[in-house]
């Protein structure tokens, strides 16, 4: 009885020390998606997730991100855009913190179509590309057909200015000492 009771109590202490522990669960939103490439937003960082055709492997998928810093996301969806306009002679590269993104247009059936080339944190031996995007794709994929775009489009609530709070927050500060003065006038 003292070997059940002492394995019990062994087994009970192993299993309070863990090393596995619950994290907050983030949120991750879509923006849009088609087919296998979709835009999705966590917090206030943006991902592009695509199907990699570059590898044997159909089921491999790839994924670039950055922040929408100066409406980065809005910027990328014109670039991509004045593309089907005026199809550039080639490549439109971009440099990202992590990896290196190519802009490939080419006319498929006659019709324009993007490609992202994903030099993988940009070295040029590994290489993703997405699938070929016509302009109605790239509406889906960038939300402006849901009306999701405007996740993006809208500007940020608080900003930080030489280390003090935005106006945004100087309405829950304490009133001033001219509120004061203006009550003290008002008695007379």
């Amino acid at each position: 009885m003292r070997k059940i009771i002492l394995l019990i109590t062994c087994m009970f202490g192993i299993s309070v020390f863990s090393q596995i522990k619950v994290l907050k669960n983030e949120s991750l939103v879509e923006i849009g998606k088609d087919n296998s490439v979709g835009l999705y937003k966590k917090e206030d960082k943006f991902t592009i997730n695509y199907q990699d055709l570059n590898t044997s492997n159909l089921n491999t998928i790839r994924s670039f991100s950055f922040q929408n810093l100066d409406s980065d996301v809005s910027g990328l969806y014109k670039l991509l855009m004045d593309g089907f306009i005026s199809t550039p002679d080639e490549n439109i590269i971009l440099e990202l913190p992590n990896d290196i993104i190519e802009l490939h247009y080419e006319k498929n059936y006659g019709q324009p179509t993007v490609q992202f080339i994903q030099y993988i944190n940009k070295n040029r031996k590994y290489v993703g590309k997405s699938q070929f995007l016509t302009r109605k794709q790239i509406d889906k994929v960038f939300g402006k057909t849901n009306g999701k775009s405007a996740m993006y489009e809208k500007p940020a609530t608080m900003h930080q200015i030489n280390g003090t709070k935005s106006a945004n927050q100087a309405s829950t500060a304490s009133p001033s000492s001219n509120n004061g003065s203006k009550n003290k006038k008002s008695k007379k």
